[in-house]
């Protein structure tokens, strides 16, 4: 079971990044999918999330009207496009996946079974 991020990078205020995260050695479509993020300093935080099946979603209110999380079946992929970047967005992104919790805990790390190693955020 694995999760590979990428697409992070270095860009300016008010910028745009979509990151990717592929998935493999697990029957994706049974899972949920999030992504976190983590700054220096501070606690990881759960930035969106989408149910197994791609039909419901919900953002961290920091980022809501500017990020759009979505989910390619087809290529066990998860996105996460961010527009309107902030240097407050800067952080190592990770994208992860759960089974067994209720969608409304979705912020809880300890519900997620499978992390990628992160991808480098920097909003300047």
């Amino acid at each position: 079971v694995q999760l590979v991020e990428s697409g992070g990078g270095s860009v300016q205020a008010a910028g745009s990044l979509r990151l990717s995260c592929a998935a493999s050695g697990y029957t994706y479509s049974m899972y949920s999918m999030a992504w976190f993020r983590q700054a220096p300093g501070k606690e990881r935080e759960g930035v969106a999330t989408i149910s197994h099946g791609g039909s419901t979603t919900s953002y961290a209110v920091s980022v809501e009207g500017r990020f759009t999380i979505s989910k390619g079946i087809a290529e066990n992929s998860l996105y996460l496009q961010m527009n309107s970047l902030e240097p407050d967005d800067t952080a190592m992104y990770y994208c992860a996946a759960r089974r067994g919790c209720d969608f409304g805990r979705w912020r809880l790390a300890t519900c997620y079974t499978v992390w990628g190693q992160g991808t480098q955020v920097t909003v300047s």
